[in-house]
């Protein structure tokens, strides 16, 4: 456990140093922003479009920091354990949740993303988590649902439809 806690720390301050620098290069619509003028304010704007992604990685890398900072100094529980970070029970719901988000992403191919979406959560919810039919179908289905109507219909971005496109037809008619 306490080799997992650093190892964590440490992938994950270099991913966000990795999104820092990505974040401050200049959008492809406007070429001629220097590296890193886009991640603050700009005047009479707003935040520029590397705002958001820089600060909030920001913040994840002094996490990741602190982590650090915290398993050196043995604070954490994490740091001074000696288990194992997975016991047999982990490595199998570990195997199970790659294996199904594996399905998800197989499935996008066929049924869509938000057919794929549906399918991976009444896996998820009833096979792993096993909770209820009714809450089950209701979150597999709510989320498509607002998923569609966020992505396709207020953001305009389209994701992929699979073999199910011919039943979006009719929301894109009402819609747009």
């Amino acid at each position: 456990m306490r080799r997992a806690e650093i190892v964590t720390a440490v992938i994950l301050g270099i991913l966000s140093a990795y999104f820092m620098w990505k974040s401050g290069e200049a959008p492809a619509w406007n070429p001629d922003i220097a590296r890193f003028d886009n991640i603050g304010l700009i005047e009479g704007e707003g935040p520029g479009s590397g705002f958001w992604p820089f600060w909030l990685s920001a913040i994840m890398l002094g996490c990741c920091v602190w982590i650090a900072v915290n398993w050196f100094r043995k604070t954490s529980p994490a740091s001074v354990s000696e288990e194992p970070f997975l016991d047999d029970y982990g490595k199998k719901m570990f195997l199970l949740v790659v294996g199904g988000l594996f399905g998800f992403l197989i499935m996008i191919h066929f049924a869509g993303f938000y057919g794929a979406i549906f399918l991976f959560l009444f896996y998820y919810m009833r096979f792993l988590g096993r909770h209820t039919l009714k809450l089950t179908m209701t979150v597999a289905v709510c989320i498509p649902v607002v998923s569609f109507f966020f992505f396709d219909i207020a953001m305009r971005i389209v994701l992929p439809k699979g073999y199910l496109e011919p039943l979006f037809i009719p929301l894109y008619d009402i819609f747009l």
